[in-house]
């Protein structure tokens, strides 16, 4: 399984970031990153200097959003999106997406999985998807 650490992501972001500003051949990956970049042009500064975003600390304490985080979490649901896993996250997706378009759709989403995610971690269990697709489909009125 691929692991990747947070200095790569931070670098995949970064990459497909020059990439694109640089008019060059972009992977399947890369070309979904970057159309999520593109509705965050608030993190240009960080994405044009790989080193310096590598560097950074985005630690809760330090009160600033990681924005490599925010990008994974759009990467990642894109993905669930795709193959409907878990299943019914397409269909909360595809009604949230209806109502308030895909990027604001994408938040409603992230704001489930971050609480998937942190309770999974709170309580050291595996993470409960049938109860991350019920919040999607709850924000969908569905």
């Amino acid at each position: 399984m691929f692991t990747p650490s947070s200095n790569d992501v931070r670098r995949f972001f970064c990459e497909a970031f020059r990439k694109q500003r640089a008019g060059e051949i972009l992977s399947p990956m890369d070309a979904i990153a970057a159309d999520w970049i593109a509705h965050h042009p608030e993190y240009d500064d960080v994405l044009a200097d790989a080193d310096a975003a590598v560097a950074r600390d985005y630690s809760v304490e330090g009160g600033q959003a990681n924005p490599f985080l925010h990008l994974s979490m759009h990467l990642s649901i894109a993905e669930q999106v795709s193959i409907d896993q878990p299943p019914g996250i397409r269909a909360a997706c595809n009604a949230l997406t209806a109502r308030l378009g895909p990027h604001d759709a994408h938040h409603q989403i992230m704001e489930c999985l971050g609480e998937m995610i942190w309770k999974s971690q709170r309580d050291g269990a595996q993470p409960d998807t049938a109860a991350y697709v019920d919040c999607a489909r709850r924000r969908a009125g569905a």
